[in-house]
């Protein structure tokens, strides 16, 4: 079970009130762009690390739900993997919830298989949210940031609006929903955003979600523990 802090409308602090959920799916929404043009930057910047582009787009990976996880801190193997912001769609009895979160990938096995290195790494989640009712009718003001913290320099890792994404009552439609709320339980990750200066691994990772219409905005930040391969 999960805890989610709901921020106040306007602004960058708690509500004081929560909202518990179970999840028991996760979704990864893959190459989730609303133009081509965005896809293909998108295709060809993981072609550059050996990935084969998709067979159709966007793609739905399943992922197992104890991935997703709020820690500040997750376990990877190995020093090729790294973090990429999304928007996170949570499903609960009440409504559907917004957060952010990171498709945080290995990519040495994403160069043999997408879908398998969607399982490699943990998810990482924030705990801080807003109903996505309080949001979708100026879904398209919203701003996505990474940061990455690389040899001990934080710097601007990616950086864009929510328009470079599908919107997600068409997502979702895609997904194969008529509504635009997912079943409580439900988790998924709407994709993400071109990087800047190319895909590397970091140290730690800061992901922000921006509502410049009501000021407030989503925050989220966690690191990494390497461990060895081991042959």
């Amino acid at each position: 079970m999960t805890t989610f802090y709901l921020m106040e409308s306007g602004e960058s602090k708690e509500s004081g009130e929560t909202v518990e959920v179970e999840i028991k799916e996760l979704i990864i929404a893959g190459w989730a762009g609303r133009e081509q043009a965005g896809i293909d930057e998108h295709i060809e910047e993981l072609k550059a690390i050996g990935v084969t582009p998709p067979s159709s787009t966007p793609l739905f990976y399943r992922v197992a739900a104890n991935q997703l996880t709020s820690d500040e801190t997750i376990q990877v193997l190995g020093s090729a993997s790294s973090g990429e912001v999304e928007v996170v769609l949570i499903g609960t009895p009440q409504g559907t919830l917004v957060g952010i979160g990171s498709d945080h990938t290995d990519r040495e096995a994403e160069a043999w298989s997408v879908a398998h290195s969607k399982q490699v790494c943990a998810k990482p989640v924030g705990r801080q949210v807003w109903w996505l009712d309080s949001v979708i009718d100026h879904w398209d003001k919203l701003e996505m940031t990474s940061y990455a913290t690389i040899d001990g320099n934080e710097v601007l890792y990616q950086q864009g609006g929510v328009t470079d994404l599908l919107h997600p009552a068409d997502l979702l439609q895609r997904f194969g929903l008529d509504e635009t709320r997912l079943a409580p339980g439900q988790a998924m990750l709407c994709g993400t955003l071109p990087v800047i200066g190319g895909v590397r691994p970091a140290q730690a990772f800061r992901m922000v979600l921006s509502d410049p219409v009501s000021g407030a905005e989503l925050t989220h930040r966690y690191a990494m523990t390497t461990l060895p391969v081991v042959a």
